[in-house]
């Protein structure tokens, strides 16, 4: 019996001891990641005037500030354009003067959420910046690119509000994925996309994709 019990005494006795340590080891709490400060890269947007494209420059302050500046074009559409297709596939608008691209350059802060509660693996974060947006606009009735032969270019003071978050623990790699609202007040009569529907103002919800390098 005394064999027996020493036996099974030595026979597990590891085993409590490699699962203490095991538990230990959960116990200890991981250094937060430090990534580069600086961030360059590009955004692919998407909203309800179409696809739009910009780049953005972002440094750290801290683990919890980043500021940003940002550029970008989207072209901007009338909520009362109404598009459909002739009998060869081409879009129409009826009543529609110009197309308007607005093309923003945008200064901000980058607030992280959570950053005690949740992985670097995710990095969420609320975002809010200012800026002058230039709009242009191109005669709808000419060919795209021909139109801009008559462009007429219209100033605007601007910005938006949103959030976001980055994605994986990649040093040098930059993923992440960002809703916002933009809004922009002209400073002339405003753009017009239909004809004398003048809009001195701008509204528009973005979804981007942002895709970047970290340094």
């Amino acid at each position: 019996k005394h064999m027996k019990k020493i036996f099974i005494l030595i026979f597990f006795t590891p085993i409590l001891f490699v699962n203490a340590q095991k538990i230990g080891e959960m116990a200890q709490e991981k250094p937060p990641e430090i990534f580069p400060p600086n961030a360059w890269g590009v955004d692919i947007m998407f909203s309800e005037g179409g696809f739009g494209l910009g780049t953005f420059f972002r440094k750290s302050f801290n683990s919890t500030f980043t500021g940003f500046i940002d550029l970008s074009i989207s072209e901007s559409k009338d909520d009362r354009e109404f598009e459909f297709y002739d009998y060869f596939g081409r879009p129409i608008v009826i009543g529609k003067e110009n197309r308007v691209f607005v093309i923003p350059i945008t200064a901000g802060i980058h607030f992280r959420l959570f950053e005690e509660d949740l992985t670097d693996n995710l990095r969420p974060y609320i975002q809010a910046g200012i800026g002058p947006t230039i709009a242009v606009t191109t005669p709808y009735a000419q060919e795209f690119f021909e139109a801009f032969g008559s462009a007429q270019t219209h100033l605007a003071i601007g910005g938006y509000a949103g959030f976001g978050a980055n994605f994986g623990l990649s040093k040098n790699n930059l993923l992440g994925l960002s809703f916002r609202y933009y809004y922009a007040h002209f400073i002339d009569e405003g753009v017009e996309n239909l004809t004398n529907q003048f809009r001195r103002d701008i509204g528009t919800f973005y979804l981007l994709l942002n895709i970047g390098i970290m340094y």
